[in-house]
């Protein structure tokens, strides 16, 4: 990604991995890439807002330095410091002593651990509601603790009404040159975010929801996040989506079907219920936990309000790949859905049991339907056709 104009005052000057990183954190497949963002500020003072990974580090300082066209640089804002942003801040330091960084006291602490340099120590510490005047520009800054670090902050500058938002309205993919949201916000987008949304931040909606209250005060123009577009179009929307997001509600009504399955009979009678749920009317996916990354099936919870889960008993257990999804929602703190179960194997037959378990532990979610057994090939049709009807019912009340 070359510099792109936002204002008339303000670049984006980062960079996308598109080919690199097959990982997002060691963890989250990111076949698109992902974008590093960046931005600048040109006014009687110059500031830069956040770094950049070490694997676009170069782009990023060649895209700087052209933002700069010669000036110096006066400050460093630094809304998140996790080291998809933060890496560049050492090689900041060394190429712009000049430059002075700016931060929260919690900033000042945890940068301290990463980069040992008396810039750190002559930090601009800056609190809830300081601002800081760059000219046409002004910046205030607004603490968001847990979004999704503890030193995490915003900035909004209150010339261009622009929400400099860190990690917060970020998403998956590497956009390129096109930076703004101003095609129409389809599924595929949408997926890139909900993705994000819930693997990275999910765990925090008490948080989000926090930031949401500061954000509903704010004339907002533009969101420049960390990652993903930039939003200018559809900013109602993406903030009705944090709405649901942070609140643990679904976008809508609907069935995420998720099967584990050693021999096929597991997957036939997952296939054979989604086939069902799609013949009521009712919105469904259906998914292998085998074949599919857990976030995509994180995703799916955080989109639909149901979920049926088919397991063969592996060990005496959940099959692993089940029961590591099942863990991450608790892990991520997931609320306010309806669960259903199918269970199989053929003898000992315990993964039911020990999924519900699991979605009982989680708040405020329901069982829904009475758990099907699977027996090597042979299950009770009526039984079967009955949980269907039920989750069907369910998501139609």
């Amino acid at each position: 990604m070359s510099v792109v104009k936002v204002t008339e005052d303000v670049y984006a000057i980062g960079a996308s991995d598109r080919d690199g990183k097959k990982l997002f954190e060691r963890l989250f497949p990111i076949p698109e890439g992902v974008a590093y963002n960046s931005y600048f500020i040109s006014d009687e003072k110059t500031a830069v807002l956040d770094g950049a990974a070490s694997e676009v580090e170069d782009d990023y300082f060649v895209n700087l330095k052209t933002a700069l066209g010669g000036r110096p640089l006066d400050y460093i804002v630094l809304n998140h410091l996790e080291p998809d942003h933060g890496a560049a801040i050492g090689r900041l330091i060394k190429t712009y002593p000049e430059a002075r960084l700016v931060g929260n006291p919690k900033t000042k602490t945890i940068l301290s651990s990463y980069v040992c340099d008396d810039a750190v120590s002559d930090m601009l510490v800056v609190c809830e509601g300081e601002e800081l005047k760059l000219g046409k520009h002004t910046l205030k800054f607004i603490m968001t603790p847990m979004v999704h670090w503890p030193e995490s902050m915003m900035c909004y500058d209150e010339s261009d009404k622009i929400l400099f938002s860190q990690d917060a309205f970020g998403a998956f993919g590497a956009e390129g040159d096109e930076i703004f949201d101003d095609k129409d916000f389809d599924d595929e987008r949408l997926e890139k975010m909900r993705r994000y949304y819930a693997n990275i931040v999910g765990k925090y909606g008490a948080q989000v929801s926090a930031v949401l209250k500061k954000a509903a005060g704010l004339d907002i123009k533009t969101i420049c996040p960390v990652h993903g577009l930039v939003i200018r179009k559809h900013i109602g929307e993406v903030l009705r989506l944090y709405t649901l997001w942070s609140g643990y509600l679904p976008e809508e009504k609907g069935v995420l079907v998720v099967y584990a399955s050693m021999y096929g009979h597991t997957a036939a009678l997952a296939k054979e219920a989604y086939e069902k749920l799609k013949e009521t009317g009712v919105n469904a996916v259906l998914f292998d936990v085998s074949e599919t990354d857990t976030s995509y099936l994180v995703s799916g919870v955080f989109r639909f309000s149901n979920v049926l889960a088919a397991s063969v008993t592996y060990n005496a257990g959940i099959y692993p790949k089940m029961e590591y999804f099942l863990n991450d929602l608790k892990a991520l703190n997931v609320q306010n859905r309806a669960f259903s179960f199918v269970e199989s194997g053929s003898w000992a037959i315990s993964s039911g049991k020990l999924m519900r378990e699991k979605a009982e532990s989680l708040k405020n979610c329901r069982i829904v339907g009475d758990t099907v057994t699977l027996k090597a090939a042979s299950y009770d049709k009526a039984a079967f056709d009955k949980l269907i009807a039920d989750i069907a019912a369910d998501v139609k009340a």
